[in-house]
């Protein structure tokens, strides 16, 4: 049995990576979104929260994770987000075997992994997409983010893997940069392409 094409779908922050993720939604290939998981595991009655709370006392409640208060704890912090990525990681990997398992007579799925590179993700996947627009269009958008600071868009930069080396890296780039049509036709031939190569899974 042929197993899906695992597409590794990244990029820095304000890249449009959200929007691909959706395009790839819209023309019906399954989108893991690690993210989101995170959240939902996090949030009420989350199956991670009894480990949270264990490790740092005081940032969950009925709502589920404080983010305000557990991100104080780790964010600058190695150590302490080392803990947290030691609950996280194994939760999520758990979450994403059993979509695939769900996804298994697709012929592509993709993975939506913000910190693909920077977490040594990519050899879990068989090609990483990167998506990707000009630095001015990415300033723009991230400092159009309620809360956004210059200094907190540079700090962010500083943890994720420059833009440059995640497209020297990547199997394909999807252009943000330009209108919204022309990123879809973008990601339209990119799934013809991918499905002309690849048997149906059977």
């Amino acid at each position: 049995m042929t197993r899906p094409l695992i597409l590794g779908l990244t990029g820095s922050i304000g890249m449009g990576k959200s929007a691909v993720a959706a395009m790839f939604e819209a023309h019906g290939v399954p989108v893991f979104d690690a993210d989101a998981q995170v959240r939902a595991m996090q949030g009420p009655g989350g199956p991670v929260l009894g480990a949270i709370e264990a490790a740092f006392p005081g940032t969950t409640g009925p709502e589920g994770v404080d983010r305000g208060k557990l991100g104080a704890l780790v964010f600058g912090n190695r150590e302490e987000l080392a803990r947290l990525e030691a609950i996280m990681h194994p939760a999520v990997a758990q979450r994403r075997a059993a979509f695939l398992a769900e996804n298994s007579d697709t012929p592509i799925i993709v993975f939506d992994i913000p910190l693909l590179f920077e977490k040594g993700g990519a050899g879990g996947v068989d090609r990483v997409v990167v998506v990707s627009a000009p630095h001015p269009v990415q300033r723009e958008r991230v400092l159009a983010r309620e809360g956004m600071t210059e200094e907190k868009f540079e700090q962010i930069l500083a943890l994720q893997t420059p833009d440059e080396d995640k497209r020297a890296r990547a199997d394909h780039i999807i252009d943000t940069g330009q209108s919204l049509a022309e990123t879809e036709a973008e990601v339209t031939e990119l799934i013809a392409l991918l499905k002309s190569e690849r048997p149906s899974p059977a």
